[in-house]
């Protein structure tokens, strides 16, 4: 059960095109496995969708093909909207194979299934990354922010090293009702984003990066340490994190 089940319920009620017995019979179907369906190997939080606006994601990795698929096949059965983030061919393979309607995405590494247009959020999220091997977390981001119903727009290879390719893209700066920034390196481009833009700037950084990036701590630190007002700090490569910020912001 989701927000736009129950509405549609409790509208066909309304209307007389379904009985209280039978509405009261699928209420009951579904608050049977609330707040969560345990599978033994995970409890499946069937519940999150109507407490926070969006259903359980799921984090593929470190989870077997079989133990991904079974949980999406549940997901998908109690009527949410299927993410599934940092997910593998093989565990696509598999949930494919249960749901033929799931689609792959491949360089942001997420398997998606919607089933019913989600809420939609007000104005434009746009992600930026500074370079090209930012895409993965960049794309990771950006479906995750277009699944949860927000109008997304891409802008990739915009690091400083040229600068000028970020300032020809002012307007769509400009437009954004929030901005998701993505860097590795010395992850400077949030802080030169923060300083141009009045709408919030959330900060992704990455683990691309020679040695003395550590790995994303050093643009994790800069970040953090940023100058720029407005600015908010996700997790090394947490693209999904910085996706669901972003959607509180706009379906706020």
């Amino acid at each position: 059960m989701n927000d736009n089940a129950l509405h549609s319920l409790l509208a066909d009620v309304r209307d007389g095109t379904l009985s209280t017995e039978d509405a009261h019979a699928r209420v009951r179907a579904a608050l049977r496995d609330a707040p969560y369906e345990d599978l033994g190997f995970a409890k499946i939080d069937h519940h999150r969708a109507i407490r926070q606006g969006m259903p359980e994601v799921v984090f593929g990795q470190g989870k077997t093909p079989s133990q991904v698929a079974d949980i999406a096949e549940r997901i998908v059965a109690k009527g949410h909207n299927l993410l599934i983030t940092r997910a593998s061919r093989d565990s696509y393979e598999a949930v494919q194979r249960r749901l033929p309607s799931a689609s792959f995405h491949d360089t942001a590494r997420t398997i998606v299934l919607e089933q019913t247009p989600p809420p939609r959020g007000t104005g434009r999220v746009l992600v930026a990354c500074a370079g090209t091997a930012d895409l993965p977390v960049a794309e990771e981001a950006a479906v995750s922010a277009t699944c949860f119903g927000n109008e997304v727009d891409r802008l990739f290879d915009v690091g400083v090293a040229g600068l000028h390719r970020l300032l020809d893209a002012r307007p769509r700066l400009d437009a954004a009702r929030v901005l998701i920034v993505v860097a590795g390196m010395e992850g400077a481009l949030p802080s030169v984003v923060g300083g141009l833009v009045r709408a919030p700037v959330i900060a992704v950084p990455t683990s691309v990066g020679y040695g003395a990036s550590f790995g994303g701590i050093s643009a994790l630190l800069a970040m953090l340490n940023s100058c720029a007002s407005g600015i908010g700090v996700v997790n090394i490569d947490n693209g999904f994190g910085a996706a669901a910020l972003a959607t509180r912001i706009t379906h706020g």
